[in-house]
């Protein structure tokens, strides 16, 4: 009894601090025991009804279930009948196949390995004429028709027709014909430009292809001829104008390339070999200063043998003369001589000495120039020659020595000048001694006219 005064006590306590919410949303306070057991049991009758219902559609959809498990298992029964019809039926189809892959073998007999050789033959023709030169005079149609025959025979389902041999045979020979022939003919070809237009190109055989005077390539992505984006020296282009202009039968001389059906390496490297100017341009701003200083020395010392050349025509003119001519520097010599002759001897050969003396400046003036040049043209092709070697070695710390290209620039600049250098030293050399010998020989014919001067005043005295 105290047990559940208890429960009731603790019950009477708590009814304050429950809420319950009602059916309509509303909240209620409990406050008596009577309302809470009335709530308890009300709630209890809700349950009931819905487990009621619960069951109720448990049941039904447990019927159901069954029902859909009965179906997919007549459904799985159909699907394995038809499953076995269609492996009965694959096993006579795969019996009929054998009997015709032997019947078709049997059929094509010792003509597997003929057949083979044309479908390499084929496939080998395609690759050659999708790059040749006669391409653009034959079309891409042959290419066309000879990867269809190659793509048919791989198949090994069909076998080629006569007229696709003889069509094989034929491409084979006429390309094999084209390429002993010199023809011409009119054709698209895309200048530097990218712009198209129409030109009479004459193609040598496999190897070359000329319009006005300049070499083509072939651009098998267009199927078309292209001018090469820089042409060969000029010696080149010469002939290959003159085999433009041939007539039929006439023999002319042509620069072609045989190492290769489409041009080959030598035209490659040819074309790619620099000229002069792009040589000294490898020298950058040393080797620039070089040829500078080169073309000054150079052109110093033409002029000062030129004028030395003059002067000694009319010093040797003067020299058979009698009359004295002051616009040449024995004339002026002589003259001097002939004012001085009466006095004494030594006061003859002083004025004498002073006379040629007098004219040697303006003898030799330009020749110590050219020698300054000679001297120091090969220092300054040792200067580029360090300071390509500097370049090189940077970008070999930079990038390593994976890449030769890297370091081109640099080893062309160190042996470019130093080229340059001996170029411009070796004719200056050569230059200053015979501008050196022609003064020198000018300036001994006036020593001896002086001296000849002195040997008559001696012997009048």
């Amino acid at each position: 009894m105290k047990k559940y005064l208890s429960i009731l006590f603790v019950l009477t306590l708590t009814l304050n601090t429950f809420v319950f919410a009602q059916d309509e949303g509303e909240e209620t306070e409990i406050s008596t025991v009577e309302a809470l057991l009335q709530l308890v049991k009300e709630g209890k009758t809700k349950e009931q009804s819905a487990n009621a219902d619960r069951e109720a559609k448990f049941m039904a959809n447990k019927n159901e279930q069954a029902a859909i498990l009965a179906a997919e298992k007549r459904e799985l029964a159909r699907q394995e009948r038809i499953a076995d019809q269609l492996e009965a039926e694959y096993k006579k189809n795969e019996e009929i196949l054998r009997v015709k892959e032997e019947a078709y073998q049997k059929e094509l007999g010792s003509l597997v390995e003929l057949f083979g050789h044309l479908q390499s033959s084929a496939g080998e023709a395609a690759v050659q004429f999708s790059g040749s030169l006669t391409s653009p005079q034959y079309g891409l149609e042959r290419v066309d028709f000879l990867n269809d025959l190659t793509s048919k025979m791989s198949e090994t389902t069909e076998l080629p027709t006569i007229r696709e041999i003889e069509g094989l045979w034929y491409e084979l020979q006429r390309e094999m014909v084209a390429s002993g022939q010199v023809v011409s003919f009119d054709t698209t070809v895309i200048d530097v430009d990218g712009e198209s237009s129409t030109c009479n190109v004459t193609r040598v055989g496999l190897f070359n292809a000329v319009c006005d005077g300049k070499y083509l390539e072939y651009v098998a992505a267009t199927g078309q001829y292209a001018f090469l984006p820089r042409q060969p020296a000029g010696r080149f282009t010469k002939t290959a104008k003159s085999v433009g202009n041939a007539d039929a039968g006439e023999q002319v001389r042509f620069g072609v390339d045989p190492t290769g059906p489409t041009g080959g390496s030598l035209l490659a490297n040819l074309i790619q070999t620099p000229s002069l100017a792009e040589r000294a341009a490898q020298g950058r701003e040393v080797g620039y200063a070089i040829i500078f200083v080169g073309l000054i020395g150079i052109g110093l010392a033409f002029w000062k043998l030129w004028s030395l050349y003059v002067l000694g025509k009319a010093v040797r003119a003067q020299a058979g003369s009698k009359t004295l001519d002051v616009r040449n520097p024995l004339g002026r010599v002589l003259k001097v001589g002939e004012e001085n002759f009466k006095k004494d001897i030594d006061t003859l050969e002083l004025k004498l000495a002073e006379a040629i003396m007098a004219e040697r400046p303006s003898i030799e003036r330009g020749i110590g120039a050219v020698r300054i040049i000679s001297v120091v043209a090969p220092l300054a092709g040792l200067l580029g020659t360090v300071t390509g070697m500097i370049v090189t070695f940077q970008m070999i710390t930079l990038y390593g020595t994976g890449d030769p290209k890297l370091m081109a620039g640099g080893i062309s600049q160190a042996l470019v000048t130093t080229v340059l250098g001996l170029l411009v030293a070796i004719p200056t050399t050569l230059l200053h001694s015979f501008t050196a010998s022609s003064a020198k020989g000018i300036i001994s014919v006036l020593e001896e006219q002086s001296t000849g001067i002195l040997a008559e005043r001696a012997e009048g005295s």
